[in-house]
């Protein structure tokens, strides 16, 4: 995490292991043998708390069609939980915009492929938050969300889940944005770092 001051100076820069997957992204990476050996269902609940079976009938991502799934940005909040696992949205999202307590959301970065140097592979994901609510704004923490689409075998239909939590993190201190400063928040994917 990186925050600048109106003129783009560095004044803080926070960095820190991210550890902790949610109970969606561990439900979206398990094996889908695993479903049709043991016939067992789980939830994917997204950030509006609605939720979604999901079950040895689904695929993911959705090849079937144009609807990808896809990573739709960084989310920042103000709140805390001490369970990360069972998150399925910030404690307390902090609003796109430049009202009281909220910060404007740029663009969020995600590179075209994976960079190699010698054993270590990885890819970084960033995306820019500025500061123009005209008081201090305060993040305690961060989570990367993705927009969920998926294709039922059994229906023939494709189901979109929204945006779902599938990273969670508190920071270890609240970081700090002062009114017309900005904050990037940066995720380093890497095997054999």
């Amino acid at each position: 995490i990186v925050v600048r001051d109106k003129n783009g100076k560095v004044v803080s820069r926070l960095k820190k292991k991210s550890h902790s997957p949610t109970s969606n992204f561990i439900a979206l990476m398990t094996p889908q043998t695993w479903y049709n050996a043991t016939g067992q269902t789980r939830n994917i609940v997204n950030t509006s708390n609605s939720s979604n079976t999901w079950n040895n009938d689904f695929i993911y991502p959705n090849t079937q069609f144009i609807y990808s799934t896809y990573i739709s940005g960084i989310g920042i909040g103000s709140g805390t939980s001490s369970n990360s696992y069972s998150m399925y949205n910030l404690a307390a999202p902090i609003s796109n915009g430049s009202g009281t307590g909220q910060l404007l959301y740029g663009t969020l970065s995600v590179p075209n492929s994976i960079t190699i140097n010698g054993n270590e592979a990885y890819f970084i994901i960033s995306q820019m938050f500025t500061n123009n609510s005209g008081g201090t704004v305060n993040i305690t923490e961060v989570g990367i969300e993705i927009s969920l689409q998926g294709y039922d075998r059994s229906s023939g239909y494709d189901i979109s889940y929204g945006t779902v939590l599938v990273w969670y993190d508190t920071l270890s201190s609240a970081v700090s944005v002062s009114n017309g400063s900005s904050i990037t928040v940066y995720y380093t994917f890497a095997v054999n770092p």
